[in-house]
Formats: C-alpha cells, structure tokens, sequence
C-alpha cells in the first residue's frame, strides 16, 4: 500500500516538474518574441512616412533629388532600428531616439514638400 502511495506522489511530482519547465518555456518564448516585436507605434509612422515621400514625388512637389535623400533618411531609420534590436529588445531609451529621428525626418519631408522647387514634369 504504501509503494503505491509513493508511486503516485513520484508521479506528481513528475508532472507539476514537467508542468512548471514547459510553462517557463512558453512565457521564455513569448517574452522574447514580444520584446523583438516591431513596435506598432514606429511601424505606423514609417509607413506613413514612407506614402508621404511617394505622393510627394508623385504630385511634383519633391524633386527627385529630393525624394532620394528623404528615402536615404528612411533607410538610416530602419538600419538604426535593426541594430536597436539585435539584442532581442527595445528599450525606452531606444525607442525614444527612434522617434527624434522620426520627427526629424518628418519635419525634413514638410519642408521639402513645402519648398520653392518642384519636380520638373
């Protein structure tokens, strides 16, 4: 009687082991994918960044030249972005110079739409 009763305390023990290792795993898992997650907020914005450099070009309010080194500023974002993220995470502090570099690059993309040069058509 009493090897059965530590047959089955083994076995549950076993179980709630097993249990807890699997469910550190899972919220491991999780955990890392959330913090190398874009961030919807910077996602957004490039995007939007990026349909404003093209209807600029598009309308002729963005000379070629123009668009070409707000795309550049673009791809200096990402690229800046990318390495943030290498190591699994975006801190605050990261997050807060991506979006300095955003609203610089957003200030850069009104001016250049706004200025006195227009595409040639």
């Amino acid at each position: 009687m009493e090897i059965a009763i530590s047959q089955k305390e083994d076995v549950m023990k076993r179980f709630i082991k097993t249990t807890a290792v699997a469910s550190l795993g899972v919220m491991l898992v999780a955990g890392a994918a959330f913090a190398g997650a874009d961030d919807p907020v910077i996602q957004k914005r490039e995007q939007n960044q990026e349909r404003r450099i093209q209807q600029g070009e598009k309308s002729g309010e963005l000379t070629p030249k123009e668009a070409g080194k707000l795309e550049a500023g673009q791809t200096k974002i990402k690229q800046d972005e990318q390495k943030m993220k290498a190591d699994g995470k975006l801190t605050k502090e990261e997050r807060r110079k991506l979006t300095r570099e955003q609203n610089k690059a957003g200030k850069d993309i009104y001016r250049k739409k706004h200025n006195k040069r227009k595409a040639e058509k």
